[in-house]
């Protein structure tokens, strides 16, 4: 994959000074001003437009789902892809909201899809295998997902300024959670949450499961923790962050499984880091040690546990703000000259 340039933070300090001159109390924009200054330092210039955003939302399905590690059989992952390309699932409505196009990529669903103008077939594999029993994937299987969703997100990335990457697959959150206990590290219960909705019995069987599988193996590299435990959107997902990394844009990352595949971004180029910016703090809970793990304080705080990239699409219009406040707000000096 293409190598990724740090920032450069030269002219850190000059847009630091441009917004601190704009009509306002100094500071009084908050992070939306720490935003701002990451934006222009993306773009490498003060003017960091974001009208063209797009969204990508990675499926794929999982072989830990056999161990009833959802509530929800892993047909429904097939089901909700054939809903967003309908553009009746509720990241469709949020992206006509914020003013997104809305992709959905096949990364692993274990089912047959039909050709859509919407889809974007990528599928290595037909979901993963059974990480309780054994590696979810192979070695191949891992580089193919990480280098095809860096090849989607960097052509993607020809036509739009800025990428979301959201996910939709029964049964990733298990997968999840135990890509973020080796990555993070963290203890594993900490990372184990009631993904679509378990009640007490469904959660306790959850955890019996993640642990029989994280027992099962030490691995602690990314690609061999990948390879492990799956799945096959979280793998794309970080190639397609590592991706628009290396082309220059930014990402928003939604909620719990698009931040556990950002940080095994992160964890394969650290360099990818200044260029996500992490949507909202989801309900799930192990997004907080995600999050913490990665260094990253999120925008929103909205109690939110969906995925399909909802968070990340609701962040889209403080991202585009922030990038307005550089080049629409009045210069003080002007202001109080009379010449706002």
């Amino acid at each position: 994959m293409t190598p990724i340039a740090p920032l450069d933070r030269s002219a850190e300090a000059a847009y630091r000074a441009l917004i601190d001159g704009k009509a306002k109390p100094l500071g009084a924009l908050g992070r939306i001003e720490d935003l701002a200054v990451r934006l222009a330092l993306i773009a490498g210039r003060p003017d960091p437009g974001l009208d063209r955003a797009l969204l990508l939302v990675f499926a794929g399905d999982h072989g830990l789902n056999e161990a009833g590690v959802s509530a929800y059989p892993s047909t429904v992952t097939a089901a909700m892809v054939a809903t967003l390309l309908a553009g009746r699932a509720s990241a469709n409505a949020f992206a006509r909201a914020v003013g997104a196009e809305v992709r959905v990529v096949d990364a692993g669903v274990a089912a047959d899809l039909a050709p859509h103008r919407l889809l974007i077939e990528a599928k290595v594999r037909r979901g993963t295998r059974n990480a309780a029993a054994g590696p979810a994937l192979t070695a191949q299987e891992v580089e193919l997902a990480l280098t095809r969703g860096a090849a989607i997100a960097c052509e993607a990335l020809q036509d739009f300024d800025i990428l979301a990457v959201g996910e939709m697959g029964i049964g990733n959150s298990a997968s999840a959670a135990l890509v973020l206990h080796r990555l993070a590290p963290a203890p594993l219960d900490d990372c184990i949450g009631l993904g679509a909705g378990h009640d007490a019995e469904g959660l306790a069987r959850k955890r019996a499961v993640l642990h029989q599988a994280a027992a099962r193996s030490d691995v602690s590299e990314p690609r061999d923790v990948l390879g492990a435990f799956g799945g096959l959107e979280i793998a794309m997902m970080a190639g397609a962050i590592l991706g628009a990394a290396a082309a220059g844009k930014p990402v928003l990352v939604d909620g719990f499984i698009a931040s556990v595949a950002a940080l095994a971004a992160i964890r394969l180029d650290p360099a990818s880091a200044d260029y996500c910016i992490f949507a909202h703090r989801s309900a799930e809970q192990g997004h907080a040690v995600v999050l913490s793990a990665a260094g990253a304080e999120p925008l929103l705080d909205l109690s939110m546990r969906l995925g399909e990239g909802t968070g990340a699409l609701l962040a889209l219009p403080a991202a585009r703000a922030a990038a307005a406040l550089l080049t629409e707000v009045a210069n003080l000096d002007d202001v109080l000259s009379g010449t706002p």
